[in-house]
C-alpha cells in the first residue's frame, strides 16, 4: 500500500468535519441577516423569500449536525486534503552492500 492511499488521521477528519459543520451554520446565520433585512427594508415578494429563508434557517442546521456526525467518504478524502504528499522513491545505492551474515 501506497502512503497516498492511508486514510486521514482522527484528528485531520476532526478538523475537516468541524470546518464544513462552522460553514454551514455561517450561513445560516447569513440567512438570518437576510431575511431580517428583508423585512426591514419591505422589500417585494416578500412573501416568496421570508418562507425560502425559513426553510433554510430550519434545515441546514439538521444538516450540519449529520454531516459533522457522519465519516468522510473513502473516494471524496482527497478533495478535502490540502497538501497530499506523494511517497519518495530513494535512489539505488551507489556501492554494494554486504550483508552481515
Amino acid at each position: 500500500m501506497a502512503i497516498t492511499d492511508v486514510e486521514l488521521s482522527p484528528d485531520e477528519e476532526l478538523r475537516i468535519r468541524t470546518i464544513r459543520y462552522v460553514v454551514m451554520m455561517s450561513i445560516r446565520a447569513l440567512l438570518v441577516i437576510v431575511c431580517a433585512v428583508l423585512v426591514m427594508v419591505e422589500a417585494p415578494l416578500l412573501w416568496l423569500w421570508l418562507p425560502l429563508g425559513l426553510v433554510g434557517m430550519a434545515v441546514l442546521p439538521w444538516l450540519a449536525v449529520l454531516l459533522a456526525n457522519d465519516r468522510l467518504p473513502k473516494d471524496k478524502r482527497s478533495a478535502f486534503v490540502r497538501h497530499r504528499r506523494r511517497a519518495e522513491h530513494l535512489p539505488a545505492p551507489e556501492h554494494r552492500m554486504i550483508d552481515s551474515e
